[in-house]
């Protein structure tokens, strides 16, 4: 089998939820959440063994509503924290909960349980964390490179910094802001930056980004008509601290520097529709992936505004005289940004995309149909980045 060919899984349920599992660094490891009306809801652990190019799944029972949003403890492997619906009085309520997987279900594996039904497990509740003065919950963060006991979330209007206590038995909120002002004060998404000792947040709501201190609770950065329609996702760049990049619904992905909120520093036009995705590579930033409704996946190559904008740098020790000159030139003129490869893989809008945490060439997207597909860096610019 070609070592690039896309490896494909059908849940049998829509779902719009995907997380790698953050703290699994050794084994290939995702998590989906499913989005069913009429049934249990789940959550399906996904191992991916890249040796044989197969799945292998374990199911677990998340029985209290639709999963919205899914994220996984950067500290503890059988951690998690899901957004979800509830109904309670004819309300539809988007809750948050942290959970633990079973002890025998944390570390990957590549064992797929026999299909019978009975051994489908449930997840065990630590936690709520209690919205109900707050509205409704958009996402949960996890601080990153944390103790997994730090977490945001963002509850219609409301930032609220939580701390997990008692082995995450208990929720305390520490802090919290609310967004004031006109228009649409809902947050939609939020990503915390691994920058700054962890203490800058990005948030969306309608069209516009703001920067938040975690310490002061106070807006750092304000980014208003950062897209000409809704602001779906953000991510930061893991190495270039004041980079973000953004996507929404005029079908754009803007790259932005906090420091200098007036332009964007790049902007791609690829998707055809909204882009509910972006993800930057977390060892090689200038991979970005990112996922739309227009049903496609895209890998790009952002190199010019990459930690890396000439490409791999080499040592001029290593170099002869006439190489040398060749190097010269070539470092003069930054790389051109493109983009690498177009998936289309999926039939239905692809709400999330995500990179392995335990592969770098590694990534996977869901689409709402419930089809998770398994895909890889193609080989040549693997090898291009690495030599």
């Amino acid at each position: 089998m070609e070592d690039d060919a896309p490896v494909i899984y059908g849940l049998e349920f829509q779902a719009r939820a995907l997380t790698p599992q953050t703290a699994e660094t050794d084994a290939i490891r995702f998590l989906v959440g499913t989005q069913s009306l009429r049934y249990d809801n789940q959550i399906h652990i996904i191992d991916f063994d890249d040796e044989n190019n197969i799945i292998n799944k374990n199911v677990l029972l998340h029985q209290v509503g639709e999963i919205w949003h899914i994220s996984a403890s950067p500290a503890d492997k059988g951690v998690l924290a899901t957004c979800y619906n509830k109904t309670s009085d004819s309300k539809v309520m988007t809750c948050a909960a942290v959970w633990r997987m079973p002890k025998e279900l944390e570390s990957g594996s590549h064992e797929s349980p026999d299909d019978s039904s009975s051994n489908t497990q449930t997840l065990e509740l630590l936690c709520h964390l209690d919205n109900t003065a707050h509205g409704n919950m958009a996402c949960v963060m996890w601080e990153p490179m944390g103790d997994g006991k730090k977490i945001i979330s963002l509850a219609d209007n409301n930032v609220l910094l939580w701390d997990l206590q008692e082995s995450s038995a208990k929720a305390v909120l520490s802090s919290s802001a609310a967004l004031e002002g006109k228009g649409q004060l809902k947050f939609t998404s939020g990503r915390w930056s691994p920058h700054h000792n962890c203490t800058q947040i990005a948030t969306a709501n309608d069209t516009t980004v703001r920067g938040w201190d975690t310490r002061s609770m106070r807006q750092i950065y304000c980014i208003e008509n950062a897209h000409g329609q809704l602001v779906r996702d953000l991510d930061f760049n893991p190495n270039k601290q004041y980079y973000l990049a953004s996507c929404g619904d005029d079908c754009k992905v803007k790259f932005w520097d906090t420091r200098n909120v007036t332009e964007p520093v790049k902007t791609l036009e690829e998707h055809s529709h909204w882009v509910w995705n972006v993800r930057y590579n977390h060892s090689h930033d200038q991979l970005i992936l990112t996922g739309s409704s227009d049903s496609r996946v895209i890998l790009s190559n952002m190199v010019s505004i990459s930690s890396e904008p000439f490409g791999h740098m080499v040592d001029d020790d290593e170099l002869s005289d006439q190489e040398d000159q060749h190097q010269e030139e070539k470092i003069k003129e930054p790389l051109q940004d493109s983009v690498i490869a177009t998936y289309e893989e999926h039939e239905d809008s692809v709400y999330a995309v995500e990179w392995s945490s335990a592969d770098p060439w590694l990534f996977a997207s869901l689409s709402y149909d419930g089809r998770l597909v398994i895909n890889r860096v193609p080989r040549a610019l693997k090898y291009h980045i690495l030599l």
